[in-house]
Parts: C-alpha cells; structure tokens; sequence
C-alpha cells in the first residue's frame, strides 16, 4: 500500500481539479441557487419577519357601559400598541365565535354599572379572555393588561375621585386564559409538530421516489406503460397517504399518553383534515420532481420550502407578530392552515363551520401545484 508523500503533491493537478470542481458547480445551477438563496433567505426571515414580541393584536370589545371610564380604558389598551380594537360587539356568543374561530385573540368585556361601581369604591371587574393556545403570543400582552389596569384610570381619577374609587387599585381584572389556562408549552408544539412532520417526510419522499427512478432508469417502464400523467401522480402518492396516517397516528397516541394534550373536538374531523394538508404536500413533492434533476436536488428544494414553512407558519414563532407581508407569505404555505386546524380541533374543540376557512386555502393550493406539476410532467424522457 503506497504512503501518502507531500513530495508527491502538485499544485498543478491540484488547481485541475478544483477548477473541475467550480465548473461542476456553476453547472449545476440549482444547487448553487440553494447554496446562496438559503443563507440569504434566513437572514431575511431572521432579520426582519421574526419578532417574539407580537403588538397590534386583534381585540373585540363588549362595552355595556359605555360610559367616560369605560372608553378611556379602552383607549388606554389601544395606546398601549398591543391591542387593536378591531370588533364591537354586544354578544358574548359572538365573541365566543371570533376567539375560537381566531379571528380576535382577545376579548375584553366591561360590564353594566363600571363607572358607578368604579366611583362607590366597590372595585369593578373588567374580564379579559385571551387565546392562550400559543403562550408565547399573549405573554406580554397580558403583562402590559396589569400595568394598565393600575395606571388608565388615573388622570381621570384625581382628588377625592381617587379616594373615593380606591386609588391605584380600583379595578379589578380577571384574565381568563382560554384553551390552555396553565400556559402548558407542550399543548402548542405537540400538535404543531405533526404538520411538521408531515411536510418533511412527505414532500421528501415524494420527491425523491420520481427522482430515483430517473436516476435508476425505470422511468422509462414507467412511460412506457398505458397510463396518463395524473394516473402517475396518484398511483405515486397514494402509497405515501397510508404512510403519513401511521405518523398522524403515531404522533396523537404520544401526544395524549405522554403529553397529555387534550383532544376536544372531532378526532375524524382532524383526520380528515390531515388527508387534505397531506395531499397538498405531496403534490408539492411530485411538483419538485419534475425539477430536480437528481436527489440531491430533491432534497435540496425540500429544505428551501421547509425552512419559510417553519418560520412563517406560528410554529416556532407567534404568527401575529411578523410584519404584514411576511404574514402574507405565511398564509400561502399550507402548515400555516393545517396548525391553525390541529390546534383549533384539539384544543378549542372547532367544529366544521370553524375549520373551512383554512380548508379552502389548502384544497386551493393542492389544486394548483397539482396543474404547474402535470403541466411540467413528460410522458417521453428528455
């Protein structure tokens, strides 16, 4: 066996080589694309669309006094920059309706007689519910309610108002965490992490299924078959349906024995809901294999998705506090939908009427990846 001699070493097969290389590199576009495209992407995510300090988060008001105390609290909450008081309502039904939908993620209710209560010093209660399903959202949120609650009130109680109502503390705020009252982390990841599984494993699998057999040549008895393009694309992802319910299955059973997440709502509902988010994953992986040109690439356009699918969807971060056209991208992603789903099923216990508007969104984007992949899909090899 020869002995590695730097003697032996030369600089010029050294140089051929990596320019070798460097021409490999710059003929594989894409690959240098993810190589410089991800590093930027992260900066940009990381940089500008991540806060963990959400502000301007939709309230609804029910304001049965309306009265000068009551509207100058409620101006208080709005200037405070992390309330925005986007819906009056009288009824508490609805506002059931707007936080369990996720419309809102607060409701504050000032009761009949707070003023009169307020000046006869029989500290008045104002109710706040918050949707505490993501902790990490209302933390401070609620934080800054309690400053509030000490400080709105005192320019207009002064002299012997203030005396008279109880000074500092003359109210009295109930916040009432709604769906996780313990602020339980587990109850927001646990069930996150089953969209995050699925749109790993199943768009890398698909993917690297059609790219494996280009690489291997089977492509060719595949084509060579009687079947049209979308015969191909079913008969692909249909093996990988039964696949992701074993992990959907897998991830609820350690979910309730091991972390004791709650399921309040429809089990069949959920799955039903994972059959559609686990398509529109698929066909994103059918999609990247009429592109990629091998498995490396594959995965490759695997982790590009992936990555803006974890930091712009609320699973790491509280969705509410990304600036606005970052929560535009996040709501093309499918995994922002299926969490808003899983979570509203498990712990909020949402029915159908709650859950189609982050139904229609994933059948959409289904639909469409679907056309761009059957569109882009060759019967003939190039």
């Amino acid at each position: 066996m020869k002995r590695f001699s730097l003697s032996r070493f030369f600089w010029s097969r050294f140089i051929a080589v990596a320019l070798k290389e460097f021409i490999q590199m710059r003929r594989d576009r894409l690959t240098f694309a993810m190589m410089v495209g991800i590093p930027l992407m992260q900066l940009g995510l990381f940089g500008f669309a991540i806060n963990t300090d959400p502000k301007h988060l939709p309230t609804a008001v029910i304001n049965t006094d309306q009265s000068e105390f009551s509207r100058t609290f409620l101006a208080s909450l709005k200037n405070s920059g992390y309330f925005d008081l986007v819906r009056v309502t009288e009824s508490e039904a609805e506002a059931n309706q707007l936080i369990a939908s996720g419309a809102v993620q607060f409701v504050v209710n000032i009761p009949l007689g707070f003023s009169r209560d307020l000046l006869r010093a029989q500290h008045p209660t104002i109710l706040v519910e918050a949707d505490a399903s993501d902790p990490s959202a209302t933390s401070n949120a609620i934080a800054a309610l309690n400053e509030l609650a000490r400080s709105a009130l005192s320019h207009d109680l002064k002299g012997s108002a203030s005396v008279a109502a109880g000074g500092a503390n003359a109210i009295d705020l109930i916040i009432h965490r709604r769906y996780n009252p313990e602020g339980i982390t587990q109850y927001n990841i646990v069930p996150g992490l089953m969209g995050v599984i699925l749109t790993m494993t199943m768009i890398m699998m698909t993917g690297l299924a059609m790219t494996r057999e280009r690489e291997r040549g089977t492509m060719e008895h595949l084509l060579a078959m009687p079947v049209n393009p979308l015969e191909v694309m079913l008969g692909k992802i249909m093996p990988y349906i039964f696949v992701g319910y074993i992990q959907v299955l897998l991830t609820l059973l350690i979910s309730t024995q091991v972390f004791h997440v709650p399921i309040q709502g429809s089990l069949w509902l959920l799955l039903v809901c994972v059959l559609l988010f686990i398509a529109a994953n698929l066909s994103v992986g059918m999609l990247f294999s009429t592109i990629a040109r091998n498995q490396m690439q594959a995965m490759q356009m695997t982790f590009f998705f992936f990555l803006p699918s974890m930091l712009l969807s609320g699973f790491m971060f509280p969705f509410r506090g990304m600036p606005v056209w970052a929560q535009h991208l996040g709501e093309v992603l499918p995994l922002t939908h299926f969490l808003r789903l899983v979570r509203g099923i498990l712990l909020k216990g949402n029915g159908l009427m709650q859950t189609l508007p982050h139904l229609w969104p994933l059948l959409l984007f289904m639909l469409v990846v679907i056309a761009i992949g059957l569109k882009r899909f060759k019967r003939t090899l190039d």
